[in-house]
């Protein structure tokens, strides 16, 4: 090793040592003695116990051991947990006392925190791996049940019935193992009966409370009762369709509990992919749009997951970008070698990101096969919270033809399909160039979506941006004059519609391809890909070209995006035996009209007729009016 390499190694060496040595300071961690336990803690009998405790039991230090315990254990969750929960490690399987781990401390805080506030406990979980987030959650709500309240109904759903069973299980060994001493007047073990006529409601008779288990395959099943706390588990994978819809269920479950101190809705899963209810919660959690408080903890805070180093150089040599870039975060050579070896378990980086993610993106991850840089999809993202400056439809004098143009108009509606972030902009000596692109979905509920998307122009100082988007299902002839109508109040836009699904379903529906040839004698403005054939045909050349240009775009930074849904889209997208394609059961409705509205603008006389300096040209009979729309 030259003498350059070697202080290289000396120096990260040290600087590794620091790291271990601050990650270790969790060591002192002891729930008996409240030594880097949660909350205002104060010295009495030897301990640091909650000031709570105090309050409460002023005489707190002349008590006797048991009764000091015994009060403690009100306020003080993590001292409960050590002292009277039995858990199995799953490491070893061995039944051991629940001490918690640093994720399950931080978790815990978040929850205590609402707690000693005097607010609900409300809180999304975005889960990794092994760490005990579960367990956490359901020993909170055992707590409330058996120590701080009595009376108090408890519900643990999961996306199958297995699920709520299993996280059933650790419940019920807890009351096996339940210390005899802290129980109150109850002269029996505290254990499960089942109520009559309830396959999946348990009782404990001695605390009258009620611990019901469901699964949203079969919400119904967990209606009625009156529950004050919810453990509503994996919900990513909860099933999505016309009959079963996550967010029926969490209206239903989360509406009959009220809001009062202590009660408790933990929404908790692992991720699967983007554009899912949970995904949902998650970002309006984020965003500070939920009444929940978003926790998400990264693999590199969970302490089993590192591996001691043999070879420090051949690991530093063998580091790649993104394995550098963990150094840079602070990360150790060991959870850095951890993770080095764990990456060939997996046939990619995408999916071993999304198994142990170290951000929220990262866990949202789908597939080795997307496109788009995860990087790229994560600086889109940042500028799609802003809210419309309008929510509606767009109408006009006339449903179809030439009246179709008159007083065209914007209507605000707060079920609107139409959402606007930037009206047209109109200026006297020029006007600034729009594009509208419309994928053609189809009829019913259960079909792809109809998209019409508004794009902006890029000028001097400004990006190309999407200003405007509607989204829906609705008659193809509808949406060829609604989509026009929208063009004509964005300055005579060129209007760009994807004509495979126009042609193929109109056909299937005993119609004919004249809704295009309507809209073109009426408005004329209509990108014709060659002389005579209107519209953008896809196929597997012309497709790949605009996500190609898509990719380009991403990684370019070179249009900014609103709708978040476009950025899921983009994130559930793949590419599959040479093919593009959205994963199964997932849209790329929104994602299309970017893709083919960049293409579109890269063709030369497009560019050329678009140019912002250029407000007199137009690629079809001058039919950019430079009088204002109504």
């Amino acid at each position: 090793m030259n003498n350059t390499l070697y202080n290289n190694i000396e120096r990260i060496l040290a600087e590794n040592d620091r790291r271990k040595a601050a990650l270790d300071d969790g060591d002192a961690y002891d729930p008996l003695t409240g030594v880097e336990c949660w909350g205002d803690r104060t010295l009495a009998a030897g301990c640091l116990v909650p000031r709570a405790v105090l309050d409460r039991y002023p005489q707190y230090g002349q008590l006797p051991r048991l009764e000091q315990e015994k009060a403690r254990i009100t306020e003080d969750f993590e001292f409960w947990c050590a002292r009277c929960v039995k858990i199995r490690d799953k490491m070893n399987a061995r039944v051991v006392p629940f001490v918690l781990n640093r994720p399950q401390r931080r978790l815990l805080g978040v929850m205590e925190a609402q707690r000693v506030a005097g607010r609900p406990v409300r809180v999304i979980l975005l889960k990794a791996r092994q760490w005990g987030g579960s367990t956490l959650v359901q020993m909170y709500m055992a707590w409330m049940q058996l120590v701080r309240h009595k009376g108090m109904n408890s519900l643990i759903c999961g996306h199958k019935q297995a699920t709520s069973k299993s996280i059933k299980r650790m419940y019920n060994l807890l009351l096996q193992r339940y210390p005899p001493e802290f129980l109150e007047d109850e002269k029996e073990p505290l254990r499960f009966t089942k109520l009559e006529g309830q396959p999946n409601v348990q009782e404990i008779k001695q605390r009258d409370a009620l611990i019901i288990t469901g699964s949203a395959r079969s919400e119904d099943g967990v209606r009625g009762f009156d529950i004050a706390m919810a453990h509503l588990s994996e919900v990513a994978f909860w099933m999505s369709s016309t009959r079963h819809d996550p967010d029926d269920v969490v209206r239903s479950v989360c509406g009959s509990i009220a809001l009062k101190p202590d009660t408790v809705i933990v929404l908790e899963s692992t991720a699967d992919g983007v554009g899912s209810f949970f995904h949902d919660e998650w970002m309006r959690a984020v965003t500070g749009r939920s009444d929940k408080v978003p926790v998400f903890v990264p693999w590199h805070e969970i302490g089993i997951y590192k591996k001691a180093v043999d070879d420090v150089e051949a690991l530093w040599k063998g580091m790649d970008k993104y394995e550098r870039q963990l150094w840079e975060d602070g990360r150790t050579l060991e959870q850095i070698n951890w993770y080095h070896y764990k990456r060939r378990e997996y046939r990619s980086h995408e999916l071993m990101m999304s198994e142990y993610p170290g951000s929220a993106s990262e866990a949202f991850a789908t597939s080795g096969s997307n496109p788009f840089a995860r990087e790229h999809l994560d600086r889109l993202e940042q500028d799609c919270h802003v809210e419309p400056v309008l929510v509606g439809d767009i109408q006009a004098d006339g449903q179809e033809g030439r009246e179709a143009k008159v007083n065209i108009r914007l209507v605000k509606a707060s079920n609107g399909r139409l959402k606007v972030w930037e009206l047209p902009e109109r200026r006297s000596a020029v006007k600034v160039r729009y594009l509208v692109v419309v994928d053609v979905g189809g009829r019913s509920e259960s079909s792809d979506y109809s998209v019409i998307a508004v794009w902006r122009q890029p000028t001097p100082d400004r990006k190309r941006a999407i200003v405007a988007q509607w989204r829906g299902h609705i008659d193809h002839d509808v949406l060829a004059w609604k989509a026009m109508q929208l063009a004509k109040y964005y300055n005579d836009a060129l209007l760009v519609v994807e004509s495979n699904t126009l042609t193929n379903e109109a056909a299937r529906a005993g119609e004919s391809d004249f809704i295009m040839e309507k809209v073109y004698q009426a408005y004329g403005n209509v990108y014709e890909r060659a002389p005579g054939k209107l519209g953008f045909h896809t196929n597997v050349k012309t497709k790949r070209k605009a996500v190609a240009e898509l990719i380009m775009a991403l990684r370019d930074g070179t249009y900014l995006e609103r709708d978040i849904d476009a950025v899921n889209e983009m994130r559930d997208y793949e590419e599959r035996n040479g093919r593009y394609g959205a994963r199964p059961g997932k849209h790329d409705d929104i994602l299309m009209t970017r893709a083919i509205g960049l293409c579109i603008m890269s063709e030369p006389r497009v560019k050329r007729a678009m140019e912002y300096h250029s407000p007199d040209k137009s690629i079809i009979d001058d039919r950019w009016s430079a009088e204002p729309v109504r």
